[in-house]
């Protein structure tokens, strides 16, 4: 087995020497090899901290190539981060990348789905997390030193001197105080509050903020509210024009710590560090850490042991991936309350994916295909909702994943949101330009607008919302039983012969009505619907969702579905989360869950669900998709994911195959 892992350095810029110097002290790593884009500069860098057996690369392609590199130590600028951090992951490199992990949520979701993916370590570089002291302050925390934890107030800041090509300003290079050094109290404040509630971490419930915009717009300096679950608040300023005093301060019931040096402690050598316990009425307790080597040893040494253990993630107080999930989420919105937002997420300018190749289904995608009448490309059998997809660096990462997973369907309507997912959506197709790869399903005419008139208006804002010229597939969201069904039928196919509409159909329409519809076509020489889009999934809809909801799962219908073979692509397919542990007799906070779904039957489906999961070793929610996608009749289940997490989640759906038999038993028709 190997003692040592071999770093690689990505970038030599005076965080990578940092790192090198912290590595050459290290127990558990060597100096392997450095990239830089300009050779001679590697050459530089070998020669200053290696001892002739470091290898010094032209290209960071190179060093990812490389068979003498284990590990790569991201040392970028933050919006290289996600792209090299991904690149790495792809050569099955391990990963330290230096905070912020990137420059968003959305970013750092679809990094960490690829270490998942390739089973290979990564971590956020916060040198902190791994430094006894912290550790120190967690144990002190949760064995009550100060009793319970009431506010955190943590700041870092500096007065830089305003330059507007210096990467602190910079908005091409996510300049700003909040990515640069607000992230340390922010991840900070975040390990104190999980701490006090016996958790590794917690997330702010809300956030509220104040700054100040430089002229290039981004954060001079800036301040944050946060607050948890459990009434704990904390208080986290920043700047890089405005001199803070970079300190961590936790009050509690009964005392309080101060930590003078919480984030910046021993950067090139050993340190002695100082925790003072503060309690009303005692004098003050002073609690000394004294380090031998600099705290990016510990940090360096922390991952090798990880990495060399067979482990892909950092164990606590170290970041974790869902850490760093949280941390991003919560700068994400202390930046978006004072209005920084960088060049590149900006909706115009997300036109390369993250790792700047064309996008395209990946060679191990598994989606398998059906048809669907009057469309000539095929149709993903899983379909992507958009319903919750409102901002565009998230709604990319969600829809760059699933494509690439050989997703190529998107369900989409006029009321989603007030207009705003069908203009995400469109502006991602225009920025992939992938139409003619794509199938679009667009929804108009919802109660109380469901008329003919209402119909044509709202296709045509859809159309020009999403910029396209046509739907692929076109869905009437409600029926109106009062207007007779020949009037849907007639404006229906006047848009398909406009060219407007390929196929369509009725979502909440009762197979009755779907018959007259198709019955009056037939009489006019007409195109008939040629799908549905229905409630249906392993869980009987007790109560309607929405008023208005259809669902298609009596025996009625499937009878009627699978005698006619019409294509049913089901929302609500995984019955909204019941079949996670969501869900449980005694679990009722989720009203709409308990309303729509709870019932004995229901329970005793999920039971078997659960059963036949430990069986084929997979979760229930993927045994209740599976049950979807094996009905004798063709399904193209709706998603509606809202991470890349989930939508992984629902793809090993795509995986589990059953039997007729046990179809039938889940179904409680055995």
């Amino acid at each position: 087995m190997k003692s040592k892992i071999r770093w690689g350095i990505l970038s030599t810029g005076q965080i990578a020497s940092t790192f090198a110097k912290a590595v050459a002290r290290s127990e558990h790593g060597t100096l392997a090899a450095v990239a830089s884009r300009d050779v001679e500069k590697a050459r530089q860098f070998a020669e200053k901290f290696g001892q002739g057996d470091v290898e010094a690369l032209g290209s960071y392609e190179e060093l990812l190539a490389s068979d003498a590199v284990d590990a790569v130590y991201i040392a970028t600028p933050h919006p290289l981060h996600a792209r090299w951090t991904i690149l790495a992951i792809e050569a099955g490199k391990h990963v330290l990348c230096e905070k912020p992990l990137a420059l968003n949520h959305a970013q750092v979701m679809a990094m960490v789905n690829k270490a998942r993916e390739r089973k290979v370590f990564l971590m956020e570089g916060f040198m902190y997390r791994c430094h006894p002291q912290t550790a120190k302050v967690v144990e002190l925390i949760q064995k009550g030193a100060i009793g319970e934890v009431r506010m955190i107030q943590g700041s870092f800041g500096f007065n830089a001197g305003f330059n507007p090509e210096s990467r602190l300003f910079a908005n091409a290079l996510g300049g700003g105080g909040i990515l640069d050094v607000g992230c340390y109290p922010v991840s900070y404040a975040r390990l104190i509050a999980g701490a006090a509630m016996g958790r590794p971490f917690a997330d702010p419930v809300s956030v509220s903020a104040e700054g100040k915009l430089t002229e290039t717009g981004v954060d001079g300096w800036a301040a944050a509210a946060l607050r948890f679950e459990n009434g704990i608040v904390a208080q986290v300023a920043t700047g890089v024009q405005c001199q803070l005093d970079s300190a961590l301060r936790i009050f509690g019931s009964t005392g309080s710590l101060v930590i003078a040096k919480p984030w910046v402690h021993g950067r090139d050598a050993g340190d002695t560090t100082t925790i003072e316990i503060h309690r009303r009425g005692q004098e003050t307790e002073t609690v000394t850490t004294e380090t031998q080597v600099p705290a990016f040893t510990y940090e360096a040494d922390l991952v090798a042991q990880a990495i060399l253990a067979g482990k892909t993630e950092a164990p606590a107080p170290a970041m974790s991936l869902d850490d760093s999930l949280g941390n991003a989420m919560t700068l994400d919105q202390w930046r978006q309350k004072i209005g920084v937002i960088y060049e590149a997420e900006k909706p115009e300018n997300l036109t390369e994916t993250l790792t700047g190749r064309p996008l395209a289904r990946r060679k191990d995608a598994a989606m398998p295909y059906g048809r669907i009448d009057g469309l000539e490309k095929e149709v993903a059998r899983l379909v992507m909702g958009v319903d919750n997809q409102t901002e565009i660096s998230h709604a990319t990462a969600m829809f760059d994943d699933y494509f690439e997973r050989g997703g190529n369907a998107f369900d989409t309507a006029f009321v989603y949101r007030g207009g705003l997912c069908e203009k995400v959506l469109g502006q991602w197709i225009a920025n992939r330009g992938i139409r003619d790869q794509i199938v679009v399903l667009g929804k108009g005419a919802h109660t109380p607008h469901c008329d003919p008139d209402s119909l044509t208006s709202q296709l045509m804002t859809s159309l020009e919302r999403l910029g396209l010229e046509h739907l692929d597939i076109y869905m009437m969201h409600r029926d109106n039983e009062a207007i007779p069904v020949g009037e849907f039928m007639d404006v229906l196919n006047a848009h398909h012969a406009a060219g407007r509409i390929r196929a369509f159909g009725g979502s909440n329409w009762s197979v009755k009505r779907i018959e007259e519809a198709n019955q009056y076509a037939a009489s006019k020489g007409l195109r008939p619907m040629t799908a549905a889009s229905n409630n249906f999934s392993l869980a009987r809809m007790v109560q309607p969702v929405w008023a208005g909801c259809v669902a298609a799962s009596d025996d009625d219908q499937r009878q009627w579905f699978e005698k006619n073979k019409l294509p049913l692509m089901p929302w609500s397919s995984q019955a909204r989360g019941f079949f996670t542990d969501r869900a449980g007799p005694d679990k009722r906070e989720d009203a709409s869950l308990v309303r729509c779904w709870y019932s004995d039957d229901n329970f005793k489906r999920r039971q078997r669900a659960v059963e036949l999961a430990a069986k084929k070793g997979c979760d229930a929610i993927h045994i209740a998709l599976a049950y979807v996608l094996s009905q004798p009749f063709p399904t193209f289940p709706l998603i509606g994911p809202r991470t890349i997490e989930e939508t992984r989640s629902s793809f090993r759906g795509l995986t589990v195959e059953l039997t007729p038999k046990e179809v039938a038993w889940l179904d409680l028709r055995d």
